[in-house]
C-alpha cells in the first residue's frame, strides 16, 4: 500500500470513528433517566424470579395477568431445546435446581400440567432423577411451599449465629451476601417454615415425584446432587460438619433455638432497617419476606412495607419478558462508567464539550446524589464496615457501599469537580480515600464490601453446590484496580493529607502476583480475561508502570494473540465456569472495547491490531447510535451468567474515545 493510500485510510478511520462517536453521545442522552442514571436490564439468574413467584403464592400477592403473562413469556424464552432451564438465561445446559422451581413458578401462576412447555420441563426433570438431585437452595425453597421434608437437607442452624465472635465458623466472618442469605435461611429452618398444604402443592408433588413422594426417606438424600448441579461438590470438612449439625439437631434445646432463631431476626430487621427495606440483594429480600409471613400478625406490617421493594427495584420488564433483576439496579456503576466514556470522547477530540455537558452535568447530580453521608448504626454489632463517603452499586437508598463502586464514584466526582453545582462536599471526598484505605486487605489486594474476614478455608464449607466461592470475600483484580486509580487520584486532588504510597505499591504487587503464565488477568466479574486484564492494565499503569513493563508487555500480548480476523474479540461466559479461555461465537462489543482500551494503554505497538478493532466497532454501531444487544457479559461466583445491558452503550464510546485520542497524535 502507498503511503498516500495508508494517510486515506487513516483519515477514513478516523472520521469514521468520529461520526461513530458523535452519535453515541446523544444516544447516552436518550438513555438517562432526568435524575441522571442510566438504568438497564441487570437479568439472568434462573432461580431468582421462581423464588419471587413461590413468595408471592405463599403470601396470597401474586401479580395481576398481564404481569404473569410476562412472567410466562420469560420462562419460555429461556427454556432450552432439551425442555430444561439452565442456571442463568444462557446457560449451555440445564440446571435441576432451576428447571425445578421454574416448573413450580409456573405451575403456580396459573399454567396446566399439559402445557407443553410444562411437559418438556417435566421429561427433563424425571430423566435427570427428580428434585432430590437439585441443589441445596432449590431443596430448600421447596421445603418453603411444602414440596420438599426438611428432613432431607443438612441442618441450617440459627445457633452458630450465637457463638462467640471470634469463633472460626461465625457467620460473621462470611462474605456479606452469603451471610445475608443464610441468616434468613436460619430463622426459616429454625422454625421449620412451610405454607399450608392446598390442592395445587399435592399435585406438584405428584408431578415432580412420579407419585412417589409419600414413601420417599428425605434423609437419604441430603447429599442427594443432580450432576448438572454439581459444579461445587461438598468437601469432607463440609460432610463432617453436616454430621455434627444433624446431632446437635437432635438435641432437646427449645430455649437455646428460641434464643437463636430471636438473634437471627434482630439481624434481619436491622438489614430491611438499614436499606430501607430493599435489602442487599433480591435473594435475601424474598427469604426476608418469607421470614415476616412466617411470623403471622407480628411481621405483617414489615411484609406489608418491604412488599413495595420488588415492584420498584427487583422486577424489570425487558425485552424478553419480566424478571427479576440481580440488585436493585446498577445506576451508580453504569452511571460512572457512562461518564469516563464521555470524558474519553471528548477530551479525544472527536465531540465538542457543549454537545457532552448536559449529559455529565446530570450524571454528576446523581452522583453527588448519591453517595453514602452516615454509618450505619452499631456497625460492629451487626458485623457491617463503616460506610461513610461510599458509594453503592445501585443507589445511596440501598445503603451497602462496595470498594470499586466508591473508586469509580470518586473517581468521577473529582475529574467533574468545579464544573457543576452544588459540588459533592470535600470532606466527604476525605472520607472516601479513609473508607479507600480502610478496605485494603493484608495481601495488598480490595475485596468488594469488606474486608476479607475469614480464611480461604471456608470455602471447603460451601453448601451451594452450584456456585463458587460465595463464603469469602476475597481480594480481586477488579476491586484493586479500581481502588488503585482512585487513590493515584486521591494523590493528586489531596497532595500530602494521606499516607498513599505504601498502599498503592501494596496493590500493584497484589495485581501482579495474579497475571497468568500466559499474560492474562482472571476477572471474576465479567467475562472474563478480556474483563480481568483490561483493569489490571489500568491499575498498573496508573500506580507507574511503564509500557515496558514486563507485566504490561504480556497482558498485550496475551489479547493479541486472542484477536480474531475481523478485528473483534469474543470470549465464552464458559471462560469463568472453566476459568480458561473459550471462544465465542461471534464478535463482542463490550469485550472488542476492553481489548482495544488495553491495547491503547498499554502502548501495543502493533497499530494494525488497534485499527481493525475501531474499525469492527464502528461498522457494528446502529443507525441511532446504539450497539445491539449481546450475550450476557457479567458474572458471579463463576457459574451464573448476569446482564450489563448498558455496557454496549458506553463501553465502545470509552475505547474509540482512547483509540482517537492516540490515532490524532
Amino acid at each position: 500500500m502507498t503511503t498516500a493510500r495508508k494517510l486515506d485510510t487513516a483519515h477514513a478511520l478516523l472520521d469514521s470513528v468520529d461520526a461513530t462517536l458523535n452519535r453515541a453521545i446523544p444516544n447516552l442522552g436518550r438513555l438517562q433517566l432526568e435524575r441522571g442514571s442510566w438504568p438497564g436490564d441487570y437479568g439472568g439468574p434462573m432461580f431468582l424470579l421462581p423464588m419471587f413467584v413461590a413468595l408471592a403464592w405463599v403470601t396470597k400477592r401474586l401479580p395481576p395477568p398481564p404481569r404473569v403473562a410476562r412472567m410466562l413469556i420469560y420462562f419460555t424464552s429461556v427454556q432450552r431445546p432439551d425442555g430444561s432451564i439452565g442456571l442463568h438465561a444462557e446457560a449451555t445446559e440445564g440446571s435441576m435446581f432451576t428447571t425445578t422451581l421454574s416448573y413450580v413458578a409456573m405451575r403456580l401462576l396459573g399454567v396446566g400440567r399439559d402445557d407443553a412447555r410444562l411437559v418438556r420441563m417435566r421429561a427433563w426433570i424425571h430423566a435427570n432423577g427428580s428434585p432430590l438431585g437439585a441443589a441445596s437452595w432449590g431443596k430448600f425453597t421447596l421445603c418453603l411451599l411444602g414440596l420438599y421434608d426438611w428432613k432431607g437437607i443438612h441442618p441450617v442452624l440459627p445457633e452458630l449465629w450465637l457463638l462467640p465472635k471470634d469463633a472460626p465458623l461465625h457467620p460473621g466472618r462470611l462474605w456479606c451476601h452469603c451471610r445475608q442469605v443464610y441468616l434468613p435461611m436460619a430463622w426459616l429452618y429454625g422454625m421449620k417454615s412451610t405454607a399450608p398444604d392446598a390442592p395445587l402443592l399435592r399435585e406438584l408433588r405428584d408431578e415432580l415425584y412420579q407419585g412417589t413422594y409419600g414413601s420417599i426417606t428425605w434423609e437419604q438424600h441430603r447429599d442427594t446432587v443432580a450432576k448438572a448441579d454439581d459444579y461445587r461438590p461438598s468437601k469432607l470438612a463440609l460432610k463432617g460438619v453436616n454430621t455434627g449439625q444433624g446431632l446437635f439437631e437432635k438435641l432437646p434445646l427449645k430455649p437455646l433455638r428460641q434464643k437463636a432463631v430471636d438473634e437471627c431476626l434482630h439481624h434481619i430487621r436491622y438489614e430491611d432497617s438499614v436499606t430501607n427495606d430493599i435489602d442487599i440483594g433480591p435473594v435475601n429480600a424474598v427469604l426476608n419476606m418469607f421470614v415476616h409471613h412466617f411470623r403471622g400478625a407480628q411481621g405483617a406490617a414489615d411484609l406489608e412495607r418491604g412488599w413495595y421493594k420488588f415492584d420498584r427495584y427487583y422486577l424489570w420488564d425487558g425485552h424478553d419478558g419480566l424478571k427479576m433483576q440481580g440488585y436493585n439496579n446498577s445506576e451508580l456503576w453504569d452511571t460512572a462508567f457512562a461518564v469516563q466514556a464521555i470524558e474519553a470522547a471528548v477530551d479525544s477530540g472527536a465531540v465538542q464539550a457543549s454537545a457532552a455537558e448536559p449529559v455529565l452535568a446530570k450524571a454528576y447530580t446523581f452522583i453527588r446524589d448519591n453517595q453514602i453521608l452516615s454509618d450505619v448504626p452499631e456497625p460492629e454489632k451487626h458485623y457491617r464496615h463503616p460506610c461513610k463517603g461510599g458509594w453503592p452499586f445501585s443507589d445511596r437508598a440501598h445503603g451497602w457501599p462496595i470498594t470499586d463502586c466508591t473508586s469509580e464514584g470518586f473517581k468521577c466526582a473529582v475529574d467533574l469537580e468545579g464544573r457543576f453545582s452544588p459540588e459533592v462536599p470535600v470532606d466527604l471526598l476525605r472520607d472516601s480515600v479513609r473508607l479507600l484505605l480502610s478496605w485494603q486487605n493484608e495481601d495488598g489486594g480490595w475485596a468488594t464490601y469488606e474486608k476479607q474476614r475469614g480464611g480461604a478455608w471456608l470455602e471447603q464449607f460451601n453448601p451451594s453446590q452450584v456456585f463458587g466461592d460465595i463464603m469469602v470475600d476475597y481480594s480481586y483484580v477488579e476491586c484493586t484496580s479500581a481502588a488503585l486509580q482512585a487513590l493515584v487520584k486521591a494523590k493528586q486532588r489531596f497532595p500530602g493529607e494521606f499516607e498513599l504510597d505504601a498502599a498503592i505499591a501494596r496493590g500493584a504487587a497484589f495485581i501482579r502476583g495474579q497475571q497468568r503464565p500466559d499474560g492474562s488477568f482472571e476477572g471474576s466479574w465479567a467475562v472474563c480475561f478480556t474483563y480481568g486484564t483490561w483493569f489490571a492494565v489500568a491499575g498498573l499503569k496508573a500506580a507507574g508502570a511503564s509500557n515496558d513493563d514486563p507485566a504490561i508487555r504480556r497482558a498485550v500480548a496475551f489479547l493479541l494473540s486472542k484477536q480474531r480476523p475481523d478485528g473483534s474479540w469474543s470470549e465464552h461466559g464458559n471462560s469463568c465456569r472453566d476459568r480458561r479461555w473459550v471462544e465465542g461465537e461471534a464478535g463482542h462489543v463490550a469485550q472488542t472495547s476492553w481489548a482495544l482500551s488495553t491495547l491503547v494503554r498499554g502502548g501495543c505497538d502493533v497499530r494494525q491490531a488497534m485499527d481493525r478493532a475501531a474499525e469492527w466497532l464502528c461498522r457494528r454501531q446502529e443507525s441511532d447510535g446504539s450497539w445491539a444487544r449481546e450475550p450476557l457479559v457479567g458474572v458471579f461466583n463463576r457459574t451464573c451468567l448476569i446482564a450489563y445491558d448498558n455496557y454496549r452503550h458506553y463501553f465502545p464510546v470509552w475505547a474509540l474515545g482512547e483509540w482517537r485520542a492516540l490515532a490524532s497524535r
